[in-house]
């Protein structure tokens, strides 16, 4: 059964809520972002990450424009502390000032065309286009104080369980930062190369080290998705082929009688058709959902 496909709609808690202002809000923003603030798309709002100086993958978000002077960041899954400590590490004499509003702050994901309008949104409530599944849905933020009321409007859709949604993410292959793309890894690892980096815009963080990637055409690590029987196992349990670790597993989650998880495996002499054993030497029973 598709969820996703159906009129469902999911109840979260941000992990990240910041609201950045000041004079220099925007262009310090745009300096340390991997995507084009200035495209203003998806009703501004741009999905995107924030890299060390070794474009490693320290949190993702979304970067909403309000005003020369005003952003939001929202993010569903990186940590707030990770996103305030990584952007006021580089304010220095700009007139920044981040706010945290993540506790005050709650999320509604709606599956299905025209979610905003059939809720009747206004101000202060906000959406844009989300990124869980690959089907059509619609993130609408806004302060506690307004779920009720918001949840009342959706009685006649089905509500999704955590589970669900998390397995409707792992099936669609998408990552979630950081666990399933965390600090030792690259945004191209996870496929983000295209939704989540610009390499048309000015300098950001880690953005040499993006024009690098781009050049050379392929990393030597991938994020794929898998399947296996049984119970899910825990995440970061190594995958083998033969005697050498492969790689290992990141989010999993039940699927049936056995599970689907998401794996970041060395493509160097992967064989694709041999799966991937749980032990050194042991019986394949891992087997790809995507060809490397």
């Amino acid at each position: 059964m598709n969820l996703a496909a159906q009129e469902s709609f999911y109840r979260w808690s941000p992990a990240a809520c910041l609201r950045v202002s000041g004079e220099d809000s925007l262009t310090f923003l745009q300096g340390q972002f991997t995507n084009d603030l200035q495209q203003g798309k998806n009703n501004g709002a741009t999905y995107g990450l924030w890299l060390n100086q070794k474009g490693k993958v320290l949190a993702d978000s979304f970067v909403r424009k309000t005003s020369p002077q005003e952003a939001w960041i929202v993010s569903y899954f990186s940590p707030v502390a990770v996103i305030r400590e990584r952007l006021e590490a580089y304010i220095i004499a700009d007139d920044v000032v981040i706010e945290d509003v993540t506790a005050a702050t709650r999320g509604l994901t709606v599956f299905g065309a025209n979610a905003a309008a059939e809720l009747g949104l206004a101000a202060p409530a906000w959406n844009f286009p989300g990124r869980r599944t690959r089907d059509l849905q619609t993130e609408i933020i806004f302060p506690a104080e307004m779920e009720a009321a918001l949840t009342a409007k959706l009685a006649d859709k089905m509500e999704l369980t955590s589970t669900q949604m998390e397995t409707l993410r792992i099936t669609a292959g998408i990552p979630a930062v950081p666990a399933d793309l965390g600090p030792a890894d690259l945004p191209n690892e996870g496929g983000l190369e295209t939704d989540a980096i610009s390499y048309t815009k000015g300098c950001y963080l880690g953005q040499e080290v993006m024009a690098r990637l781009k050049n050379l055409g392929q990393v030597r690590r991938r994020l794929l998705r898998v399947r296996g029987p049984g119970e899910p196992p825990e995440r970061l349990t190594p995958v083998f082929q033969g005697a050498r670790k492969a790689g290992e597993l990141r989010s999993t989650v039940r699927e049936g009688t056995g599970w689907i998880g998401l794996a970041l495996v060395s493509l160097v002499q992967l064989q694709r058709e041999a799966g991937l054993a749980l032990t050194a030497d042991g019986a394949a029973v891992v087997h790809f959902a995507d060809t490397p």
